[in-house]
């Protein structure tokens, strides 16, 4: 299934986003709103707040003052847990549990039979040597592309509505990147939109099918890939 053009209603919507910690403010007076559909790239300057946004939307963060809606509920009226279900996350750096991988996979999902498991293994593009063969393995055994492969498929055991990546290639080699952008691409196009932190231009042109620019805490424009949208618009 190929990339789509046309936009849907928004997976996520922030409102005049205020996050001040330390009087320092790491978003300030944000609004944007996320389409529902393909992966939306953040982009900008380190220390614009594009880690904040992420975290705010399913609540490891708070705004100091906004709001901030999930496919039009505010994130503040949803159970954190329920909400973390539902908005999955992979981290800069892979965080895989003690044990093997199965026991990581099962986290999300206590009673999860091998077939699932290894179907979200495959989604994830953790293939080859038999799958059965992954859901055993401990994971001080998996390299760091194979971990943070791992850890999305735990992600995805939940049955996320949303991906939240937050650089997830940064501390992998450049085949893992690969394998990782491939399997988002392919599960934004399957229906599980993403909103990714990057900051390579080249990963953008491959993963993206828009991006949002953020400066100093403010949106400063969202556009598909391939155009600059003009500085100081507000997407709506």
């Amino acid at each position: 299934m190929g990339r789509r053009a046309v936009e849907t209603d928004s997976v996520f919507e922030f409102i005049d986003v205020v996050a001040e910690r330390g009087g320092v403010r790491a978003l300030d007076g944000f609004t944007a709103a996320i389409p529902g559909r393909g992966v939306t790239v953040v982009s900008g300057p380190s220390g614009s707040g594009k880690s904040t946004l992420l975290r705010m939307c399913n609540r490891l963060d708070v705004p100091t003052s906004g709001t901030v809606l999930f496919c039009g509920n505010s994130v503040a009226t949803i159970d954190p847990l329920l909400l973390r279900h539902r908005v999955g996350m992979c981290f800069q750096r892979p965080t895989p549990f003690p044990g093997t991988v199965a026991d990581n996979l099962r986290v999300a999902a206590p009673d999860a039979s091998d077939s699932r498991m290894v179907d979200a293994l495959a989604r994830a593009a953790l293939t080859g040597s038999g799958n059965r063969s992954w859901l055993d393995r401990d994971v001080t055994s998996l390299s760091g592309g194979e971990a943070q492969r791992m850890c999305l498929a735990r992600t995805l055991m939940a049955k996320p509505h949303v991906l939240l990546l937050d650089e997830p290639t940064s501390a992998v080699d450049a085949e893992a990147a690969k394998l990782i952008e491939r399997a988002v691409r392919e599960l934004a196009d399957d229906g599980i939109p993403a909103l990714w932190v990057s900051h390579d231009p080249m990963q953008v042109q491959r993963v993206a099918d828009r991006v949002l620019r953020i400066d100093q805490g403010r949106c400063v424009g969202l556009a598909p890939v391939g155009h600059t949208p003009d500085n100081g618009s507000v997407p709506r």
